[in-house]
Parts: C-alpha cells; sequence; structure tokens
C-alpha cells in the first residue's frame, strides 16, 4: 500500500496520557513518560498513537474541557515536548493522531471568561449559544434538549446572574461553540494547520455529529426532522473545509460519530469530507457470532459506496474493558446499562478477548487499540470516594463513570505503584501489578505477546476483501488475500479445523484432539 494511504490498514494505540506513564513522579500521566515508553510502542509494532487531548484545561471532564489548543497542560509537559515527541515517534516509524473537541470549549477559555465580561447582546457572545430563559421571568431553560452524559439528569442550560442562559450538551464547565459563526470555523482550521505544521499526522474529532445546532433552539419534543442538534447537514460543509485543510499536510481524519442510520454515517465517509470514522456498532456488539457477523457486514456495506476503510475497535477510554465486559452475562455495551458491582468471570472474558483481538486484527481496515488492552486489563471497580468522572456526579451518583478503564497502566511488576511512577491519581487495584507488561514481556503465552505477534503477522491478510466461509453454527470463517483465513469459535463446543497448510496463531490451545474449542481463534494459511 501507498504511504500515504497508510491510515486505510493502520494499528492505532490509543494514549490516555493521564494514566499511561508518569515521568515526574507525580502520579500524573506525562509526555516525558510516553517518550520513555516508545520503544515498547515501537515493539508492540503500531503504526500511529492517537492522543486523547493533553492540552490546558482545568480537568473537569479528563481534558475534554479545553482552554488553550495551542497549550500543552503542564501536568502533561510543554509544546518543545509534544514535538519532540513527534518527532521521536516518526524515528520509530510512528505517527502521531491529535484530539480536537470542536463542540465545545473550557468556560476557562478566553472567548467564554470575555462573553462573561461583556454582558447579554454582546458580540462576545455571539461565538456561544446564550438565549433568555422561558417563564414569566426568565427562570426557565431556553428549551428541552437533554444531557450527551447518558443518564444525566441534570439540565444542558445554566443560568448567568444577569439573566442569561447558556447551552452546555455536557457539562457546565463545557460552553458549546455556536458554528454558525465564521469566527469558530476560522480558529478551528487555524488550530488544525497548528499541529498539522508541528507534524501530526491526523486529527481525532470528538463528537463529529453535534457542533451544528438549529439556529431557533426548539424543542427537542417538537421539533421537526431534522434533529435540532445532531447530525445536521451544514456539518457536511464544514467538513469539506476541514478536509481542504488536511489534504494540504497530507493529514487524515477519524470521526467520533454514533448514528444509527448507516446511508447517513456514510455521508461523513465521501472523498472530500473525513477519511475514517469510528464504529461503535463492533464495539458494543455482543460475544455472538451471528450479532458479530451482521456488525461486520453492516460496517463493510456501508463503507464500500464512499469507498472508505472501516475501522474496528473493542474498547477506548469511555468503554468498560473488554476482558471484564466479555466476561459478564450481558457482553454487549450501553451506556445506560452501567451499574456498580456487576459480576464478571475474568478468565472467560480473558479468552474471548484474546479471540477478539485475533478477530479484529484480521479484518480489513484499520484498527485501534486503547492502552492496557494488549495487557488484557480488567475494568477495574473504583472507591466511589475517589471517582472522579462527572459522569458518575451527573447521574446523581448512579452510574460508576468511565475512570474504570482510565487506572494508570502497570509497567514494573516489582516497583511501587507496578512501574507507572509516583502514587497514581486513580487507585490501582490490588494484584495489578500481575498485569505488568514486564513480566508479560518474558512471557509467551501472555496477552501482550499474544498482541506483538498478531500485529506482526497481520499483513499477512493483505489489502483483500474479507470473503466469508462456510461454517458450524456459532463460528466465524472468512478468508483475505494469500489464502489467509480467520476462524473465530464463539460456540459451546469444539470444532474440527478446516484443511489448513500452516497454523500461523492462535488466541489460545486447541483441544487433545487438535480441534478449536469455544472462544478460541486462529489464523490459517492454506
Amino acid at each position: 500500500m501507498a504511504q500515504q494511504d497508510w491510515w486505510r490498514s493502520a494499528v492505532i494505540y490509543q494514549v490516555y496520557v493521564r494514566s499511561f506513564a508518569d515521568g515526574d513522579g507525580d502520579g500524573t500521566g506525562d509526555l516525558a513518560g510516553v517518550r520513555a515508553r516508545l520503544p515498547y510502542l515501537a515493539e508492540l509494532g503500531v503504526d500511529a498513537l492517537w492522543f486523547n487531548p493533553w492540552y490546558l484545561s482545568p480537568m473537569k471532564d479528563g481534558g475534554y474541557d479545553v482552554a488553550d489548543y495551542r497549550a500543552i497542560d503542564p501536568a502533561f509537559g510543554t509544546l518543545a515536548e509534544a514535538e519532540k515527541l513527534i518527532a521521536e515517534a516518526r524515528e520509530l516509524g510512528i505517527r502521531t493522531i491529535v484530539d480536537i473537541v470542536p463542540n465545545h470549549v473550557s468556560d476557562q477559555h478566553p472567548w467564554f471568561q470575555a462573553a462573561l465580561k461583556a454582558g447579554p447582546g454582546s458580540p462576545e457572545r455571539e461565538l456561544f449559544h446564550f438565549r433568555r430563559g422561558r417563564g414569566l421571568h426568565g427562570e426557565l431553560p431556553p428549551n428541552d434538549w437533554p444531557s450527551q452524559f447518558v443518564g444525566s439528569t441534570e439540565p444542558v442550560w445554566t443560568r448567568l446572574p444577569d439573566g442569561d442562559w447558556y447551552l452546555h450538551l455536557f457539562t457546565p464547565e463545557q460552553p458549546d461553540l455556536n458554528w454558525a459563526h465564521p469566527a469558530v470555523r476560522q480558529e478551528h482550521e487555524d488550530i488544525l494547520r497548528f499541529w498539522f505544521e508541528r507534524g501530526v499526522a491526523g486529527v481525532r474529532i470528538d463528537s463529529a455529529a453535534l457542533l451544528a445546532k438549529d439556529p431557533d433552539l426548539p424543542d427537542l419534543a417538537t421539533a421537526p426532522h431534522p434533529h435540532p442538534f445532531v447530525d445536521r447537514d451544514e456539518l457536511h460543509d464544514i467538513y469539506r473545509s476541514w478536509r481542504a485543510v488536511a489534504d494540504e499536510y497530507g493529514g487524515v481524519f477519524v470521526g467520533e460519530v454514533w448514528l444509527p442510520d448507516t446511508e447517513r454515517f456514510a455521508r461523513y465517509l465521501r472523498p472530500d469530507e473525513l477519511h475514517t470514522a469510528f464504529n461503535f456498532s463492533f464495539l458494543s456488539c455482543p460475544w455472538d457470532a451471528e450479532r458479530l457477523r451482521t456488525s461486520i457486514r453492516t460496517t463493510l456495506a456501508e463503507h464500500a459506496p464512499v469507498g472508505a476503510p472501516a475501522t474496528w475497535v473493542l474498547c477506548n477510554h469511555d468503554i468498560t474493558r473488554t476482558v471484564t465486559r466479555y466476561g459478564r452475562t450481558d457482553t454487549g455495551f450501553d451506556f445506560a446499562a452501567k451499574a456498580f458491582g456487576t459480576p464478571s468471570d475474568l478468565a472467560l472474558g480473558t479468552r474471548r478477548a484474546r479471540a477478539a483481538a485475533l478477530l479484529s486484527l484480521a479484518l480489513p481496515g484499520a484498527v485501534y487499540v486503547y492502552q492496557g488492552e494488549e495487557l488484557g486489563l480488567p475494568e477495574a471497580e473504583i472507591p466511589r470516594e475517589r471517582i472522579e468522572d462527572p459522569m458518575h456526579f451527573r447521574s446523581g451518583g448512579a452510574d460508576p463513570g468511565r475512570d474504570g478503564c482510565r487506572v494508570p497502566l502497570p509497567w514494573t511488576a516489582d516497583a511501587p505503584h507496578s512501574g507507572f511512577g509516583g502514587e497514581p491519581w486513580l487507585p490501582q487495584p490490588d494484584g495489578w501489578a500481575a498485569y505488568a507488561a514486564d513480566r508479560q514481556a518474558a512471557d509467551p503465552a501472555s496477552m501482550l505477546a499474544l498482541y506483538r505477534e498478531a500485529i506482526r503477522l497481520r499483513p499477512a491478510f493483505g489489502e483483500g476483501p474479507l470473503s466469508w466461509l462456510p461454517a458450524p453454527e456459532g463460528v466465524l470463517a472468512f478468508s483475505r488475500a494469500d489464502g489467509v483465513r480467520c476462524v473465530v469459535n464463539l460456540g459451546t463446543t469444539s470444532v474440527e479445523l478446516p484443511e489448513h497448510a500452516e497454523l500461523l496463531l492462535a488466541s489460545g490451545p486447541l483441544d487433545d484432539g487438535g480441534r478449536l474449542p469455544e472462544d478460541t481463534a486462529v489464523w490459517l494459511r492454506s
């Protein structure tokens, strides 16, 4: 594949900086920690790193409340360090993707602070969504829009002492920008250029379908089609202008686009808009052969008309970790279903996660690996008094939040805090050292060894399309180029392997009769 098309089949590793590695011993992950671990990432074999927001932020929502897009938060380092990291990673053959949050900024952003000072009716407030309230004295919010934090009981409008209300689809500390204002569009195009000029290869777009709002801000309950703030047609003009900027630098985009309508989803991937978008259907799909087959087929079908590659991901910084999810009775994922104390069989979940790793890495397109998935980390149960995620608090304490998948990584089994650095900002569970990277690197049967070998062997599948093969009930089997096949047994009994010349890789041992056990995957060469 041509060098400029690297993103079409890349393995991209997601770095949640705050929890990756602590280089200065203060308990918070930082760029120094990432730079020190670049050899580990190179040995893993990934093509690119996607960094969650590393910008100046009050950290009211894990850095997704950005105060300055051109500055690195001091907790992580400096802009000069970010430039060194981008360059050093590139020397190892690893590209960098940064995260842009265009729907909103921090309430500490200079624009919003100026809007607060300027008062009602001012030009500064036109950069956001300020409105007078309803009711006799303006005491009611301007409309009935719900929070984008599932389960939140709190409003998306906050009233100021001067009587104006402002819109925030997430927390009050994250005021929504007015994308109908030309200054907002120009600023973000300038931000894109700022980071492309510093060597980044791509940009991940947070909440990509939420930017544009109906200018009348109508009630959701009475609004005619289209939706007043999700997937509006105006978005496509925005992303066409962004694509023109990216094309100047050879940069690429991946959008966070949660849409049930496959035709509407595919519109974001037209040749003059975004290059790729996250595949949430596959991520949230239960461990079930027919439902996974349907998800894969649907994904490939919706990408085909626009010629865009699919993306495959099992977990990210918002989603319950794969090992834990696959060990539960309900193996799918739904934000609304999250609850404290949900039991999980981690041995079962680990077997399935190993098989799922081979499944995802065998599919055509790009694969995203969330940090710690290659170590087989389970979801951590965070003590209530240590939870920081606003999703927990805005649900009235019912939702455990997303901190359980954000616990700092274990690097060295025998070191304090499992080698992360200083005392971590989130507590590491008892037994976390058993997952340490150094211990797994020495174990050929470890999850880390499996990921390293799978990523190394992945090019054997070539760039060809996927062809489904006949298989017993509960089994997924498909081939790609060069006669390489992936077989995954999601059934309840062992099955015979198809005829093959070579067993390239297995997620677990075959049974005594050489059959493929349940919850196990293999790569075969015919």
